[in-house]
């Protein structure tokens, strides 16, 4: 099952600010990657993995223009 990473952090119960504590970003960095302006490199990717308990290939970052 395909889920947006927002939707990812929200399942887990998880506000912009705690989760990008637990994942070692700012809010700034994760609100960007969650409207598809940024997107993570690899370490972080693992730290979303870890955080929000979904493998990387079920996450769906999306386009800015879609967010």
């Amino acid at each position: 099952m395909k889920i947006t990473l927002k939707a990812a952090r929200v399942s887990k119960g998880l506000t912009q600010k705690d989760a990008a504590k637990l994942i070692g970003i700012t809010v700034e960095t994760l609100a960007n990657y969650e409207k598809g302006k940024t997107y993570p490199d690899i370490p972080i990717l693992k730290k979303i993995e870890d955080t929000y308990d979904v493998k990387y290939n079920q996450l769906i970052f999306l386009p800015e223009n879609n967010a």
